[in-house]
């Protein structure tokens, strides 16, 4: 009875973690890890990384020796016609050969197979960054319509006091009725606002759960790191990190085809058996002639020095690529910023100030209550209008930030 107490204490404790993780609000960098973890483009990308690692590891070796059984001589007319014994030139046969490769040959493509393997990982490179920006993206989407939202519901709030207020006041003497119905109308628009904010919302926790599988009450607020310099984003890019493999690979095939002007030898050892005589053993050499290196050799190191120029070309459009996106990128980043600041002078503040003078008249019997909604009204979407533009900032800050890889991963 102990043992299945204690499970089921265990299994009890289990859950209850489990339980508190899911409830727990997700963090950006949590979103990021599980949608790196959960790409399937990265999964298979990493695992052809894997494939050409290992077939990198199998060129370094020497080919396998070739073992040779033969009969030699064998008699096929006569009395002695198929005989093993009768007849003395017969021999028996077998012999070992092996490939010989020079350790700078071996070395030469193991290391191609390596490049083979870099250039293998820039897919998981690209596939890792284009999920961690979807995912940044769906999740600010998805924390700023939260927070949309949550003006929108004050909103509602205070259309239904305002409402049971004009409400009151038509059913007293001197009351208008058109005071209630304008308030009602206030009312219907902001529940459809809220509505429209929790589709959107709703919406991007739909593209975020397909990014990193996990669903949550709620997000944290976001903190996004520091923007990368322009140098830096350049270096870091997954297209320039790619096209700088294709370059390693390259150089290193013109290596291993440069090496192959020098043929490579193969020894042979092989013992014979004859009937009634003395057995006997050979060894030789056997030598490649490269009869026309210039037309064939020197052709084929040529044209791998061609792929390493039309590499190293598109490294240079790629960094040319990825610098003007840079600065696109981070013109808006500047103009947002400047926009927001000038926002919340000339919009933001002026809004606030409104209400409180439509607030003070209307106490004062000179204003009526369907204008204080509306100024109220005019300074929440004001509000919502500057999280609009902290959103654009934010979603064009995450373009800067996880749109680059590790720099570790790139060496």
């Amino acid at each position: 009875m102990i043992r299945p107490v204690k499970r089921l204490a265990l299994l009890g404790a289990v859950l209850m973690q489990a339980a508190w993780v899911q409830a727990a609000p997700l963090s950006l960098d949590q979103a990021l890890e599980m949608a790196a973890q959960r790409s399937t483009a990265a999964m298979a990308s990493r695992a052809s990384s894997r494939s050409a690692a290992e077939m990198a590891r199998a060129a370094g070796q020497l080919p396998d020796p070739m073992l040779g059984v033969s009969v030699e001589n064998l008699p096929v007319t006569g009395g002695d016609r198929f005989s093993l014994t009768r007849e003395s030139m017969t021999m028996k046969r077998v012999a070992v050969a092996q490939e010989w490769l020079s350790p700078e040959k071996r070395a030469a493509r193991e290391a191609v197979g390596q490049a083979m393997a870099k250039r293998e990982a820039a897919g998981e490179w690209m596939a890792v960054t284009e999920a961690r920006t979807q995912t940044a993206v769906a999740y600010l989407d998805a924390w700023f319509a939260a927070e949309a939202l949550k003006l929108t519901e004050h909103t509602e709030r205070h259309a239904r006091e305002a409402l049971e207020t004009g409400r009151a006041r038509a059913a007293s003497p001197g009351g208008s009725a058109a005071e209630a119905l304008a308030l009602t109308v206030a009312l219907g628009q902001a529940e459809d606002e809220s509505l429209a904010l929790r589709q959107q919302m709703n919406a991007a926790m739909v593209t975020l759960v397909r990014w990193t599988g996990a669903t949550a009450p709620e997000l944290q607020a976001p903190r996004l790191p520091d923007l990368p310099a322009r140098d830096a984003f350049i270096a870091a890019h997954p297209a320039v990190a790619a096209r700088r493999a294709d370059i390693a690979f390259a150089e290193r095939d013109v290596v291993v085809t440069r090496l192959n002007r020098q043929p490579n030898w193969t020894w042979e050892v092989s013992y014979g058996q004859r009937q009634g005589y003395s057995d006997l053993i050979s060894f030789g050499v056997r030598i490649p002639l490269p009869v026309a290196p210039e037309s064939r050799q020197d052709r084929e190191t040529a044209a791998k020095a061609a792929l390493v120029d039309r590499a190293q070309a598109d490294l240079t459009e790629a960094e040319r690529t990825a610098g003007l996106e840079y600065d696109a990128i981070a013109s808006d980043v500047q103009r947002l910023g400047q926009r927001i600041d000038r926002y919340r002078s000339v919009v933001l503040a002026p809004a606030r100030l409104r209400v409180d003078a439509t607030l003070a008249a209307y106490r004062a019997n000179q204003s009526s209550l369907p204008m204080v909604f509306e100024a109220r009204h005019a300074e929440l979407e004001a509000q919502r209008k500057l999280l609009e533009l902290q959103r654009d900032l934010a979603r064009a800050q995450a373009q800067l930030v996880f749109k680059t890889i590790d720099q570790g991963a790139a060496q």
